[in-house]
């Protein structure tokens, strides 16, 4: 038995911060991911399977809300104080959400992976469906 199967579950805020920080959250060592988004298998640390674990399109939709409410309300706050040139908007503006959006979507993507883990959901449309129906 290894150390991380004799320490107590982690509670669902600690579970759900480690999976935004990236980090496996049953131990918090190991990573979620294998590259940039595609998740691991099992946590190379503690050997959790996340092989059937699939979070589709919720980190994409939360990224999007996310930055949303992070670059609109600067740019609005931009118009009404300095009124800069719409090439100006699109110089700041742009960068500002393809960076914002490149942060925030593997974190998101992780967060949907430990919400998932601690419900013990897979992201199958069918899973609550019986087979035969």
């Amino acid at each position: 038995m290894s150390d991380t199967d004799r320490t107590p579950a982690p509670s669902r805020g600690t579970s759900l911060w480690r999976g935004f920080l990236k980090r496996c959250p049953k131990c918090g060592l190991g990573s979620v991911f294998a590259r940039y988004l595609k998740p691991t298998a099992a946590c190379r640390v503690c050997a959790e399977d996340y092989s059937r674990i699939r979070a589709d399109d919720f980190p994409p939709y939360l990224t999007i809300v996310a930055v949303g409410h992070i670059v609109v309300p600067l740019i609005l706050i931009a118009e009404d104080r300095w009124s800069p040139p719409a090439w100006l908007h699109l110089a700041v503006a742009l960068p500002l959400t393809v960076a914002l959006m490149f942060w925030f979507l593997p974190r998101f993507k992780g967060l949907a992976v430990a919400w998932m883990w601690l419900l013990g959901l897979s992201g199958d449309e069918n899973q609550g469906a019986d087979a035969g129906d």
